[in-house]
């Protein structure tokens, strides 16, 4: 990247994952990006962002380090100051409140980023959620689940994503014993868990709603219902991720909702993508990233949809305005059903190689659309309780959703072949 190029800049905080995709987004626009990282080193358990694409770097681990990354960060003028993933979040308040550009401010970030504050927030705007309770002894929380008197209830971190030690339980000594393992745990933020969340059980079907805004007005760029699968232990793990049609009802339903939940979280500007479970009593907030979703894949919703939240995200930031007028207050179009599968492994040892003929095999399937191998040879793989644990991701668009389902079940078949292990455990 030339450190002397004459264009604009834009800001992204902790680039991990997709959120690269930023990179090429901006660069259609004419504008440049500049990288800073939120802790020392890279967080191990996040795929990390290729530095080579970006104009310059920073690093800016604590609060020492602000006012110095601010000070050289002005010096580029950048135009905005994005959320790579989720640990970036809050330095991207900050840094864009100081620097004066685009910004969903400070004063909610942690509302943003901190699970329960983040419930009672949205509670407090008069929208439906669950009952909660924080503490760090197990104790109160388990005593706090007897008293609601009926279960199951969620035990999970106060503030980690991707189903990171989620336990959906069903008794006293179920409680406890989650409690006492997400205060044992870290975060894949590469946090300790200092104490404990519960939450009533929202009992219905969730999805995700996927948003950009841009001065307050945004857009929907996909709603997708979550298929999952219990484990033994009450860890649900993701399986399928299904495109809505957005002129369904339930889908206007959960995108009203939504909107609410943008505004009472202060998002103005950027991606943001938000869980909500419809029960009974409506939709209710699980919880929102304000970033993009880990799911997207540029190719896949161009397929689908003609765009992807990237492209927006970069266009929001880059040319508000343009934004508004083409896409401000509107929802994404279907073209084809669209699914994204998280595959699942009950097997682990470390990773001598990836068998390509086999994930050849896969990606020739009639609706697979791409492929992305999360354990490649060097890594360990291990038996899957969260996302974060997936093995393989495989994207699908067909003509039907029975289509995709066939196809499905051959990766299912298949997956646990990707993967040559040397001296496996399980």
């Amino acid at each position: 990247m030339n450190a002397t190029s004459a264009a604009p800049v834009v800001v992204i905080v902790d680039g991990y994952s997709n959120s690269g995709a930023y990179v090429a987004e901006y660069a259609k626009l004419g504008v440049d990006a500049l990288h800073v990282q939120s802790t020392a080193e890279f967080l191990p358990k996040m795929v990390p962002p290729d530095l080579s694409v970006y104009r310059e770097t920073f690093v800016c681990a604590d609060a020492d380090a602000v006012d110095a990354t601010v000070d050289r960060l002005r010096a580029y003028a950048p135009i905005a100051v994005v959320a790579g993933q989720e640990p970036g979040v809050p330095l991207a308040d900050l840094l864009s409140e100081r620097l004066g550009v685009a910004t969903n401010g400070t004063a909610k970030s942690p509302a943003r980023r901190d699970k329960f504050t983040m419930i009672e927030t949205v509670r407090a705007a008069g929208l439906h959620c669950a009952g909660q309770f924080v503490s760090s002894d197990p104790d109160e929380i388990t005593g706090w689940a007897r008293d609601l008197g009926s279960y199951p209830v969620v035990v999970k971190p106060r503030s980690s994503s991707s189903s990171d030690n989620v336990f959906i339980c069903r008794s006293e000594a179920e409680v406890a014993q989650a409690a006492r393992a997400v205060l044992a745990g870290i975060t894949m933020y590469d946090q300790r868990n200092t104490d404990v969340l519960v939450q009533s059980y929202l009992d219905g079907t969730e999805y995700i709603v996927d948003t950009v805004s841009a001065n307050g007005h945004h857009t929907v760029c996909g709603v997708w219902r979550y298929d999952k699968n219990l484990l033994p232990s009450g860890r649900p793990v993701y399986d399928l991720d299904v495109l809505q049609d957005p002129d369904a009802p339930h889908v206007r339903e959960l995108i009203a909702y939504v909107l609410r939940v943008l505004d009472a979280l202060g998002i103005e500007h950027g991606p943001g993508h938000a869980e909500v479970i419809t029960t009974e009593s409506g939709p209710a907030l699980v919880e929102l990233g304000a970033r993009l979703n880990g799911n997207m894949n540029p190719a896949h919703h161009d397929a689908f949809s003609g765009t992807n939240p990237a492209r927006l995200g970069a266009l929001a930031y880059a040319r508000p305005a343009e934004f508004t007028a083409r896409y401000g207050g509107k929802v994404y179009a279907k073209s084809c059903e669209a699914v994204v599968h998280n595959a699942v492994t009950s097997r682990e040892g470390l990773v001598a190689e990836v068998d390509e003929a086999v994930v050849d095999k896969i990606a020739s399937l009639p609706t697979v659309r791409e492929v992305v191998v999360r354990r490649p040879a060097g890594t360990r793989l291990v038996p899957t309780v969260d996302l974060m644990t997936s093995p393989l991701r495989v994207f699908h668009i067909g003509g039907s959703h029975a289509e995709i389902l066939a196809d499905h079940q051959v990766t299912g078949q298949l997956t646990e072949d990707v993967f040559r292990l040397a001296e496996p455990t399980g």
